[in-house]
């Protein structure tokens, strides 16, 4: 069974930065497309990023210029920095994966990320 284990949340002041990373094991990365999903309290999860394949990358719009998706594939994991947060970016992180053109079959446990002062 493919396992993602997320890791690298915390708390952060407004403004500051963290960059969370989801390694794959059972399995290589190399085939899966993967992204990054949230989910804050009493709201339904959302999309955040994915980087397929081939590395090409898509954001949803709150997080366009802030936040970079990446993967190095010899390293099974992918990383989410993610730069000048504010408290709307206070959610549980889960990483996913894919296969190409299908929706995410694997999901990570989540990591909790929470900006405050």
């Amino acid at each position: 069974q493919v396992q993602l284990v997320e890791s690298g949340g915390g708390l952060v002041q407004p403004g500051g930065s963290l960059r969370l990373s989801c390694t794959i094991s059972r399995s290589s990365i190399s085939i899966y497309a993967m992204g990054w999903y949230r989910q804050a309290p009493d709201k339904q999860r959302e999309f955040v990023a994915q980087i397929s394949t081939a590395g090409s990358t898509n954001y949803a719009d709150s997080v366009k210029g802030r936040f970079t998706i990446s993967r190095v594939n010899a390293k099974n994991t992918m990383y989410l920095q993610m730069n000048n947060l504010n408290a709307e970016d206070t959610a549980v992180y889960y990483c996913s994966a894919a296969l190409p053109g299908s929706r995410p079959g694997y999901w990570g446990q989540g990591t909790q990320v929470t900006v405050s002062s």
